[in-house]
């Protein structure tokens, strides 16, 4: 039993110890490459070169050789967020969709921006119900800044597929939810478009 338990010990240390030097010597130098490659790819973003963003300039990384040297970092997740806008915003909305679904952030604020450009991008495909989904889903988190924008959108989107039930009520829902937001108070025009008067 002795010798069990002294083996059972050492592969504890020696989890825990490589899970350290992991860490440490992996894991944070390449957190600090990753924030330094995505620099330059963020000041192309910020002044709406999504080209050079996307994918460099020759000299410096865009966001899809970050995504691909880096993608298990925060920064590699963010450089996902990241081309996913580009893509969209360059007219390339399935590829947008797609790195935007590879994305995950804790930030419900983040998430809900980055589940409601997948929504804009379905709506340029013509895609309402997966549209109507996504806008659902950003408009979700109960966040006062956001949500009311995403579930006015997916009542419209809701209105293009005509089904205007539906579309009722989630605009009752932004109403009743979100009174003090501009679209909270701009439901009684959208319901009563829709025959619903008070």
């Amino acid at each position: 039993n002795k010798n069990i338990i002294n083996i059972g010990l050492l592969a504890v240390v020696v989890v825990i110890a490589g899970f350290f030097g992991y860490t440490r010597f992996v894991k944070a130098p390449n957190e600090k490459k990753a924030q330094e490659a995505i620099f330059q790819a963020q000041n192309y973003f910020a002044v709406d070169s999504f080209k050079l963003a996307l994918n460099g300039d020759g000299n410096n990384y865009g966001f899809l050789q970050v995504v691909d040297k880096f993608g298990g970092t925060k920064a590699g997740n963010l450089a996902k967020y990241s081309a996913g806008v580009c893509y969209v915003k360059l007219g390339d909305y399935q590829k947008g969709i797609d790195m935007l679904k590879s994305f995950s952030s804790s930030d419900l604020v983040i998430q809900s921006l980055a589940n409601g450009l997948m929504g804009d991008a379905y709506m340029e495909l013509n895609k309402a119900d997966d549209a109507v989904a996504y806008y659902k889903k950003a408009g979700a988190d109960n966040n006062e800044l956001t949500s009311p924008i995403y579930l006015l959108r997916a009542g419209l989107a809701l209105e293009k597929a005509n089904k205007p039930q539906e579309a009722i009520a989630v605009y009752q829902e932004i109403r009743q939810k979100y009174p003090q937001t501009n679209e909270g108070r701009e439901m009684e025009k959208y319901l009563a478009r829709l025959g619903v008067v008070k």
